[in-house]
């Protein structure tokens, strides 16, 4: 006999495609829902996401290892909630507040990512808090807020990039990552519109475009400045709109005048006639131009991004119907997530904790004085890599994160986690991170709980609880709260998800992330709600139509230049080795890995090299061969296509132990968002040993 339907969202990507849920006869039963983002589609991974509400590799009891040496244990909450308390206490009384430190995730909803920010601040004292959307949308959100004044991922519904004449898409196979969002792109090719895609791989987005610009890996930015070079040589500026709605457009001009098509063709690899032809179409439609990790996720990630906005606002393409800039946010509440106050710089709605202003309109809320809120502390790499350092992290707190497996240099994070004095870490599962802590804690999943989601379009959604959660098992909040009450400060940390989105609707109000309007309930009646939403106000589908946020109302450009990557291939490593996604696995694989059926597609971890590498190096279809790079080497089986560059290695990046692409990857920061450089490297392949082949 069927139960009841529950409406909610996919646990995985930033989609947050609707379902409905309920059980039949026994069994957990997904279905689609017609919601305005997903209309009735979803990927794989969404169909099989009910295997995870009764996978027996579930954590149902808290786990605590009394010694580093021993194995963790079984124990009650109190006595492993008591361990940490002593535990913190020691270690700050030694080495002071901001020893320790916490990593949250783009995957907690709103209501806990706002509470993992206070509960560090106020409770915790500890300037240490980032989370792992540093990984991912970072460079995005620091273009966003410096070319319009807000990063708000698209700043259109996405069923807008349907009536759009052109869509620019870099760095993204969302064909595999985000297999729903197809449909929209369908509809804009059946209306007669172009798709371009920018990727070193001829990825199964690539293959269906109208144009394939493959790009020497991590030279994006050179193709940004080249177009737009092309766009004032050409005569295909929109001057009217750049007089009007930008300022600094001088010194984007001066920034591409040596950017001419024959020195980009050389860097970048792509035709000058497809350069020419590209920039023509773009200045001649009604065009898009998003950008995702394979643009964002390099060590001058912000640049890049600038730079195709650069191009977008020289073209007069962003701040008009069917036309703009816009970032496709991977995880799901990466937007959220950012937004309210788990970034080592920021405050709930998008506040700044080094503004004071800001820093009293929060404490006033939150009843503390302003300077009892810490300072900006450490972004996410530079957190993990201050580990056992003389003034770095002696414990650490990790919600929503598997940060073993998805930080560059991952071979050095897993050696400095291991030799914490603490590390707590609340999962679901016994991750890679996990298997290293002294204290696990079992959490709550989606399904279990109620909360709300900010998905790429800044549009709240709310995941209703379908599920009782197993016996033994707690939510985020609850455990928070316990701790916050053996420091006396429950009342500052509610539990109740309700109660808390209230609140932080309160904390939110007047800010660039405006909440104040948006209740569980406007959202149920709308299909969700668009930020910003004042109270008594309509939401905001749309951004940027009568003008951009910097206070004078316009956009900025920017000058941006290529200076060469982090690390360049040379005669000992002498590829580029890139990292990306398939579409059966999602992030670092703590979920899905737990799926048969989705082992089933992925297979097992693999490098793809083209058939000229390959017959270069005597590989073989199926061959297990080892990637190494200055930092480490990672094994997978050979997968030979035609598809990738001849000088270009992938790995997907969402397998542990030696399959770990991020073992190899460079931890080169951008000096503005503090993104990694995950996407380039220098890197050299040979046949894995007998030993490598057998484990």
């Amino acid at each position: 006999m069927s139960q009841p339907k529950t409406a909610t969202h996919c646990p995985y990507c930033a989609m947050q495609c609707g379902m409905n849920l309920t059980q039949h006869e026994g069994n957990w039963v997904v279905e689609a829902r017609d919601f305005p983002t997903n209309r009735g589609g979803m990927c794989r991974k969404g169909w099989t996401s009910v295997a995870l509400l009764e996978s027996p590799q579930r954590l149902t009891s808290p786990l605590l290892r009394r010694e580093k040496d021993a194995p963790l244990q079984s124990v009650s909450w109190d006595e492993a909630l008591d361990f940490i308390v002593g535990k913190v206490e020691q270690i700050q009384d030694k080495w002071g507040r901001d020893a320790v430190g916490v990593f949250g995730g783009g995957g907690l909803t709103n209501e806990k990512a706002y509470l993992l920010g206070k509960f560090a601040r106020v409770v915790l004292k500890t300037a240490n808090i980032d989370y792992n959307g540093r990984f991912c949308m970072a460079s995005a959100a620091a273009a966003g807020n410096k070319a319009f004044g807000i990063d708000r991922g698209l700043p259109f519904p996405m069923q807008d990039i349907a009536q759009a004449d052109a869509v620019l898409l870099i760095g993204s196979n969302i064909a595999e990552t985000m297999p729903p969002i197809m449909q929209w792109f369908e509809k804009l090719r059946e209306n007669g519109g172009k798709l371009i895609v920018v990727d070193p791989r001829a990825t199964p987005t690539a293959q269906n475009a109208d144009y394939h610009l493959q790009i020497t890996p991590g030279t994006d930015l050179v193709l940004a400045n080249g177009l737009l070079h092309i766009a004032i040589e050409e005569g295909l500026l929109d001057e009217a709109f750049i007089a009007t709605r930008t300022t600094d457009f001088e010194c984007a001009r001066r920034a591409v005048a040596s950017y001419w098509p024959a020195r980009v063709e050389r860097i970048t690899g792509v035709d000058e006639a497809n350069l020419r032809d590209v920039t023509r179409l773009l200045a001649r439609a009604n065009s898009m131009f998003l950008t995702a990790r394979g643009a964002e996720q390099h060590a001058n990630g912000t640049e890049t991004v600038l730079g195709f906005i650069n191009l977008a606002l020289g073209l007069g393409k962003a701040g008009k119907f069917y036309n703009g800039y816009g970032c496709l946010t991977g995880q799901g509440n990466g937007q959220g997530g950012r937004e309210h106050g788990q970034k080592a710089d920021q405050l709930p709605g998008y506040r700044k904790i080094e503004n004071e202003t800001h820093r009293r309109e929060v404490a006033a809320h939150w009843g503390i004085s302003p300077d009892e809120l810490p300072r900006a502390g450490k972004s996410a790499y530079e957190l993990l890599d201050s580990m056992g350092e003389a003034d770095g992290l002696r414990a650490l707190f990790v919600m929503g994160s598997n940060v073993a497996v998805s930080s560059p240099s991952a071979g050095k994070i897993r050696r400095k986690l291991a030799a914490l004095e603490l590390l707590v870490v609340s999962d679901l599962f016994l991750s890679e991170t996990a298997e290293l802590a002294d204290v696990v804690l079992p959490a709550t999943q989606w399904a279990e709980e109620q909360g709300t989601m900010t998905n790429l379009e800044g549009r709240v959604l709310l995941r209703n609880q379908a599920k009782t959660p197993p016996e033994g098992v707690w939510s985020d909040a609850q455990f928070l709260n316990a701790l916050a009450k053996r420091w006396g400060q429950g009342e500052r940390i509610p539990s109740e998800p309700r109660v808390i989105f209230d609140e932080l609707r309160r904390v939110t109000k007047g800010a660039l992330a405006d909440y104040s309007g948006i209740t569980y309930e406007r959202i149920t009646q709308n299909k969700g709600v668009f930020w910003p939403c004042r109270a008594g106000y309509d939401d905001t589908p749309r951004l940027f139509h009568d003008r951009f946020a910097h206070p004078d109302g316009r956009a900025r450009f920017h000058d941006v230049q290529f200076f060469g990557l982090p690390e360049e291939p040379d005669t000992e490593y002498p590829f580029f080795f890139t990292t990306g996604r398939v579409m059966s696995q999602y992030q670092s694989g703590t979920q899905t890995r737990r799926i048969p059926e989705l082992n089933a597609m992925s297979g097992p971890p693999f490098v793809e090299l083209h058939p000229d590498l390959a017959l270069e190096m005597g590989i073989s279809e199926g061959d297990m061969v080892r990637v190494t790079s200055r930092r480490g080497s990672a094994t997978g089986c050979a997968k030979i296509s035609d598809g990738i560059r001849a000088d270009t290695l992938f790995m997907p990046f969402h397998w542990g132990g030696h399959h770990s692409a991020n073992l190899l990857t460079i931890p080169a920061l951008d000096p503005t968002s503090k993104m990694p450089e995950f996407k380039v490297c220098a890197a050299k392949i040979e046949k894995a040993t007998e030993v490598e082949r057998d484990s």
